[in-house]
């Protein structure tokens, strides 16, 4: 057998269940809108939350850092990388979350498989580790879990009684416990309990890691995610800078000695190169930015709150979502693909989610607003929904 045969195989098994992912090229267009195939669609697919990936005084700064400083950084930051941008921004950050240290670094994705891996290291640590992350935490973070070589358990979906009893019997035996969750779930919308999370992990002396990326942007007093609010109880807060802020990157938000730290041994840093110059003014016109946005913020979750009421009237189960992102579930993947293809056919691009990104049985599809979205936009989404639903929903509910 080829070398290569191996992975056709594997590709072939996966078309054969309707799970062969590909990459469709598209681009992103103003007022919620996107371009693909030659058709103008309305976007419920992006993470663009505030719609400012198109905003002028991203790319105006983009250009602007990029012809001062040229194309890339050319190293690691800890080797000739550390552009001079990287502490003004990190001193921003900090303050935006209420902590008292930052540290910017690339993907969400690597930053949260690496700095778990690092923050639960029993070298470390001295003693054994327990890493107990919700259900339905990102895959980066489960990730970051395995590649630590800690014990992961996975406690019930914002169950802080399960969460409870875990964090009891892993202390009683001596161990060092991590608590992973996301402050806004990405395919579900939910929020998580961070009030009674917090005071967990304060009673149990554990080490409380949020992920931040839905929730940078949109949530917050000031729009700096959930985790501004509750500072005193999240040790680290992870988020990105591709998501509402509109560029790319991530950081993390916590105290001095745990920046310290992972500037040590987090390999996401180390041996990364560091972000581009135009990347960093794209990130600081954009923190500029999200602080004038309250109004943006409070529209955008109106709007969501009032897509919701209308779907749930329809017979769609939207799950517990209390964010901009809502799910509609349809359970089959076969009937969530379906759907999707006849939105797409209608104009309207929302993504169908299934297994292994969600739960067997959950296949969904994912709504995300953004503040580009008219009022018009969504009242037709919740016409044409209406329209599906007797075929769709009432399957979903059966």
């Amino acid at each position: 057998m080829a070398k290569t045969e191996i992975f056709r195989a594997y590709c072939a098994r996966r078309a054969e269940q309707d799970r062969l992912r590909s990459l469709k090229t598209s681009q992103i267009a103003a007022d919620g809108r996107l371009w693909r195939d030659g058709r103008l669609l309305v976007n419920f697919a992006s993470n663009d939350y505030l719609g400012l990936s198109l905003h002028p005084a991203l790319i105006e700064a983009s250009r602007a850092y990029a012809e001062k400083y040229g194309a890339g950084v050319a190293a690691s930051r800890l080797v000739t990388g550390e552009h001079p941008a990287f502490a003004a921004l990190e001193s921003r950050i900090a303050s935006a979350k209420n902590q008292p240290a930052a540290l910017v670094m690339a993907s969400g994705y690597q930053t949260n498989l690496t700095a778990v891996a690092a923050l639960a290291d029993r070298e470390v640590v001295g003693r054994p580790v327990s890493i107990l992350a919700d259900r339905l935490a990102h895959h980066s973070l489960l990730q970051g879990a395995l590649l630590s070589g800690a014990r992961l358990m996975r406690f019930q979906h914002n169950d802080r009684d399960h969460l409870e009893k875990l964090l009891r019997a892993r202390t009683e035996k001596g161990d060092f416990c991590l608590i992973l969750t996301e402050s806004v779930f990405g395919m579900d919308g939910d929020v998580a309990d961070l009030v009674h999370i917090g005071a967990l992990a304060q009673k149990y002396d554990a080490l409380l890691y949020v992920d931040e990326a839905h929730a940078t942007g949109v949530f917050g007093a000031r729009g700096f995610g959930l985790a501004e609010d509750f500072a005193g109880v999240v040790d680290v807060a992870m988020g990105t800078f591709g998501k509402a802020l509109g560029g790319f990157g991530s950081y993390l938000a916590c105290a001095p000695e745990i920046r310290d730290f992972l500037i040590q041994r987090c390999g996401g840093l180390v041996y990364s190169t560091g972000l581009p110059p135009a990347v960093l003014g794209a990130i600081d016109a954009a923190l500029t930015l999200v602080q004038q946005m309250a109004a943006e913020r409070r529209n955008l979750l109106a709007q969501a709150s009032m897509l919701r009421v209308a779907l749930q009237a329809q017979g769609w189960d939207c799950g517990a979502s209390a964010s901009q992102i809502i799910p509609v579930m349809v359970g089959a993947e076969t009937q969530a693909l379906a759907l999707a293809a006849e939105l797409e056919r209608r104009g309207f691009l929302v993504p169908a989610i299934r297994p292994p990104t969600v739960p067997q049985g959950s296949s969904r599809l994912r709504l995300s607003l953004c503040a580009a979205h008219k009022a018009e936009d969504i009242l037709a989404l919740i016409d044409v929904l209406a329209e599906l639903a007797p075929a769709y929903a009432a399957r979903a509910a059966a």
